[in-house]
């Protein structure tokens, strides 16, 4: 039994801390699928997992793996290797253990199990913003060191934003107008050959910020080319009728970005109110504040008094670079309405601020997912987030925006519920969406996100109990002069109608809390909730310090008693820190 000493106003106060034994729950689940035998076998642990936990695939053999995987992990095992495998059943200490074992008990599945044979368009994609950067937006080192970060985790969309060098004869990545000091894109590319798949063999996509001539335009075609080559998929036509599927493009790096026409550098433009940078109008993220959307009309920028030599130097060069563009994107022509228009038969992708996005939700709520249900939609925080901090997702999720693009260095809540999200289909970067978004009526209706929907599924939640923080954190962390007062909050983040909160009683002093407390949660879009789970230690004086966080996508947790690792606030997860809960579903 371990016991802790602190030391108040030269006093020494001693607290005991004793092994915690399991839950009633846990004692009433050995005895009944034991038989109310002192020890459960494979047969029995098969039994317990396809009834009570809802693993209905597990097989004796798979709970016999289970058993030994769990007898092989006890540090305090000492057992011999013979003496182990002659064992083949768990006491009741034995199974509280094993349950409390996250890899072998963790609370959603770990192999991706969505269909990956749909379009892109049909998938939730895990997207980071301004990928280069290594902090702040005005003035943090660009490094490849976030884009390798970025992959490892999972990310499956990479921005990088392309300047000419001080001597206009190679392509920097940087942000633009700022202090950012730059990294050479040869660097960034080869960072992103080498890690691209080191996490998931699914596609990694690349958008380019455009801001080149049109001859360094030929020599990043060159460099792609040379670096990437046959994982370098492009389509032979000029555009695409319907996106390749995640399946189709495993171990193939993807292209995103606009067309070189868009970007013609011309000597003569009348300016009808664009901003315009080096003789090229800006690209789709220069404008911070303002209007993401090119508001002009068709025949005002026909009228446009284009130098016609310049124009036929671009055009000879551009195709180099231009064949090499999968997903084709560019600011919308006329109104946002028209620019969501689904007329045609060429697939294409569309970005918009935060702000915009708001806009069309409230106005054109309709039209964005009728949009999104084949075309892409990326979503970019807005300007005036310097510090790179993030947005709300759940606006992009519900209208079916397939890029809802993140500061991945913009540590806080908001990246805590993208992670979760991702931990979605096997942390493998792509996400089906749920049916609803991509389903079309009787008499061609969409789904309409402002639709006040019932109840479709009810979550129970059960927190029994936390563990680890002794063996992760210093005896003082949480307080100098007693343990910690540890409590839990949970809630759900999702639609409107779903976003609700709870939290534990506060357990004084005590490493090793039992609260065992169960809450409920009335869902009308759980395809779309998370659960948040965050444990804190009460501070009467100061503000509660952080204890652990996660994020489950609601759709994919299993039922049952299950070990729920803990994150820290930049989502690594922690070495010990696990929390006890059940989840059911009514």
């Amino acid at each position: 039994m371990a016991s802790y000493k602190y030391k108040v106003l030269g006093f020494s106060r001693k607290f005991k801390m004793s092994e915690v034994g399991p839950p009633p729950d846990v004692k009433e689940a050995f005895s009944k699928f034991a038989d109310g035998g002192d020890q459960m076998s494979a047969d029995q642990l098969r039994r317990f997992k396809v009834e009570h936990q809802c693993e209905v695939d597990c097989t004796v053999s798979d709970a016999e793996r289970f058993i030994q995987a769990f007898l092989r992990s006890r540090p305090h095992d000492t057992t011999t290797t013979t003496q182990q495998q002659q064992r083949h059943g768990l006491c009741l200490l034995d199974f509280f253990h094993f349950l409390f074992l996250d890899h072998l008990n963790g609370p959603i599945k770990s192999k991706v199990h969505h269909d990956m044979n749909a379009p892109l368009s049909h998938y939730f994609i895990y997207t980071g913003h301004n990928s280069y950067l290594t902090g702040n937006q005005l003035s943090s080192e660009c490094s490849d060191a976030p884009v390798i970060k970025a992959l490892q985790r999972g990310v499956r969309v990479i921005e990088l934003d392309l300047w000419p060098n001080s001597t206009k004869d190679d392509v920097n990545v940087l942000h633009g107008r700022t202090l950012t000091a730059p990294v050479k894109l040869i660097r960034c590319l080869k960072s992103i050959k080498e890690h691209a798949f080191v996490k998931s063999p699914y596609p990694v996509i690349i958008t380019l910020e455009d801001h080149l001539t049109h001859d360094l335009q030929a020599k990043v075609a060159e460099m792609v080319t040379q670096i990437f080559g046959e994982m370098l998929y492009y389509p032979q036509g000029e555009c695409l009728a319907e996106f390749p599927s995640p399946e189709s493009l495993k171990h193939r790096v993807v292209i995103s970005t606009k067309p070189p026409k868009e970007y013609l550098e011309t000597k003569h433009i009348k300016d009808k109110g664009s901003i315009l940078t080096n003789g090229r109008e800006s690209s789709e993220e220069t404008s911070a504040n303002g209007p993401e959307v090119d508001e002009r009309s068709e025949s005002d920028q026909d009228d446009e008094d284009v130098n016609v030599c310049d124009y036929k130097l671009v055009q000879r060069a551009a195709p180099k670079y231009k064949r090499l563009i999968t997903i084709h994107a560019g600011k919308p022509k006329g109104s946002l309405k028209d620019a969501l228009s689904v007329a045609g038969d060429e697939v294409k992708r569309l970005s918009l601020s935060e702000q915009e996005l708001e806009k069309a939700a409230t106005s054109h709520g309709t039209e964005v997912v009728r949009f999104t249900q084949r075309n892409l939609l990326r979503v970019y925080p807005k300007g005036t987030r310097v510090t790179s901090s993030n947005y709300k997702p759940h606006i992009g999720w519900m209208h079916g925006a397939q890029m809802v693009a993140f500061n991945m260095q913009g540590y806080g809540k908001s990246l805590w519920l993208m992670h979760g999200m991702f931990r979605a289909n096997g942390d493998c970067g792509y996400v089906k969406k749920p049916d609803f978004l991509m389903q079309t009526g009787p008499h061609n209706e969409v789904f309409d996100p402002k639709r006040t929907l019932l109840v479709k599924k009810t979550l129970k939640v059960k927190v029994y109990m936390g563990d680890g923080w002794h063996l992760d954190f210093s005896q003082t962390h949480f307080d100098a002069f007693s343990p910690p007062d540890f409590y839990t909050k949970v809630r759900i983040v999702g639609v409107q109608a779903d976003a609700i909160k709870k939290k534990t009683k506060i357990i004084e002093d005590d490493w090793t809390p039992v609260w065992d407390e169960e809450f409920t949660f009335a869902l009308t879009v759980p395809e779309l909730a998370l659960l948040q789970i965050e444990v804190r230690e009460y501070d009467v004086s100061e503000k509660d310090d952080f204890g652990g966080q996660t994020c489950l996508p609601v759709s994919e947790i299993r039922p049952g008693i299950r070990a729920v690792s803990l994150y820290n606030k930049k989502g690594e997860k922690l070495k010990s820190v696990r929390l006890l809960m059940r989840f059911q579903f009514v």
